[in-house]
């Protein structure tokens, strides 16, 4: 019989991590299987980074009037992400004050989305206003010193940035405005907060957070993944990222000189090229690639000239994340006339390519568990894989990377530098 395999302690795996991340980008290789698999280190994960840094769980316009809620758990706690009668949106606890029941119990009866007058617990009918203090709750006038105003849903540590909602279980991350700066210059011309919502699918993943992410990043996988679809007009050969930021990833996929013709053609009244009405505003460079971002740990949004993607990732395991793709429109293109067809014939396209994706990703997770797995090399067109393993030995130490003050190792600024 043949001894289980047994991981090494934290310690190790720790140290693998951050020796991996100190290699050069032209000698990296790929982090230990433990790194995706060990559940010691997941629990150091959620413990370290997840739980101290910000995790994205609503936009907006999921949110739009008082009332309106979405419940979702994350690391055992069962949070409600609410808009109060003031307009404020803010992340409850949906633990009840009382005798410690979720308001919200794993059944049919209890929408995880929906819209609330008030929040009633089912199991003693005690009533909470929509910003979480208590209003009502009958037959306690013989418990002596009671008083309503000492019994709140308790409130965890949220902020809105670009209209995405964060919560932060520690309370002590910098704020996003301060962290997020440079992210929000890039993105600015979207005007994420005012878009909406048109698209959403929900997957439940049998792999490490970390294999999503770094999948989200690096387009080199288009050249095999998306042969038929994404890397016809977005070749993964044409990725490069930009420096290394403490906060972000940000990389750059642009598209052919093909499309951008036709791109072109369609704007000047040439013929009419499927997506949504424009995104106004944007440079040439802005509007004919995709704009590739991870906010750390796991905000991953994406922007194109016609609308942006944004999937919320909840690490469940070592092995099992939860996951809600969503494509945001602007209101114009809401409004255009032709919204409703492109809006048919877009919805198809993230469910093919996201599906490839899934099905990639599922088999790694398969990999890395076997016996025979190796540590293989990176491409240069994987620097966003060699950058998240820099973030997670950073993090390993309590601190964040340094911003590097360079050009860009490839792609057009790099070559710009280089003359």
């Amino acid at each position: 019989m043949t001894a289980p395999e047994i991981s090494p302690p934290l310690d190790a795996i720790l140290q693998e991590i951050k020796a991996t991340a100190a290699l050069p980008l032209a000698q990296a290789k790929t982090l230990p299987r433990e790194a995706y698999a060990d559940e010691d280190y997941f629990t150091f994960e959620r413990d370290n980074i997840f739980k101290k840094d910000w995790m994205c769980l609503a936009h907006v316009s999921q949110l739009k009037t008082p009332g309106s809620y979405i419940a979702l758990d994350l690391f055992d706690e069962p949070l409600l992400v609410i808009r109060d009668r003031q307009g404020i949106v803010r992340v409850l606890s949906r633990v009840c004050a009382h005798r410690a029941i979720d308001i919200m119990p794993d059944d049919d009866a209890f929408p995880r989305e929906g819209e609330a007058r008030l929040l009633v617990c089912p199991y003693h009918k005690w009533v909470y206003e929509l910003d979480g203090t208590l209003r009502g709750c009958t037959q306690m006038h013989n418990a002596e010193g009671f008083d309503k105003a000492d019994w709140k849903l308790s409130e965890f540590r949220s902020e809105v940035w670009n209209g995405f909602v964060f919560v932060n279980f520690d309370g002590n991350a910098m704020p996003l405005a301060e962290q997020y700066a440079d992210f929000d210059r890039d993105i600015a011309p979207w005007n994420v907060a005012d878009m909406e919502i048109a698209i959403e699918l929900e997957w439940e993943c049998d792999f490490n957070w970390k294999v999503m992410v770094e999948n989200w990043m690096e387009s080199y996988h288009h050249i095999g993944t998306h042969a038929a679809t994404l890397n016809v007009n977005m070749p993964g050969e044409l990725t490069w990222s930009e420096p290394e930021h403490p906060y972000f990833l940000h990389a750059h996929l642009p598209y052919t000189d093909k499309l951008r013709g036709e791109l072109r053609a369609s704007q000047a009244g040439g013929p009419a090229v499927p997506g949504f009405k424009w995104i106004e505003g944007l440079s040439e460079t802005q509007a004919f690639e995709w704009g590739l971002f991870t906010g750390f740990p796991c905000f991953m949004f994406l922007t194109t000239h016609d609308r942006a993607l944004w999937y919320r990732l909840l690490p469940v395991a070592a092995d099992r994340c939860l996951l809600l793709t969503t494509t945001l429109v602007s209101k114009e293109a809401k409004d255009a006339p032709d919204y409703q067809e492109a809006l048919a014939s877009e919805t198809e396209m993230p469910n093919t390519f996201h599906s490839e994706d899934m099905v990639m990703n599922a088999a790694v997770q398969r990999g890395l568990r076997s016996s025979k797995v190796v540590r293989g090399r990176l491409s240069h067109l994987e620097e966003p894989v060699w950058l998240i393993q820099r973030y997670l030995a950073a993090r390993a130490d309590g601190r964040y990377p340094e911003k590097a003050n360079r050009a860009p190792y490839h792609g057009p600024r790099a070559m710009q530098a280089a003359e």
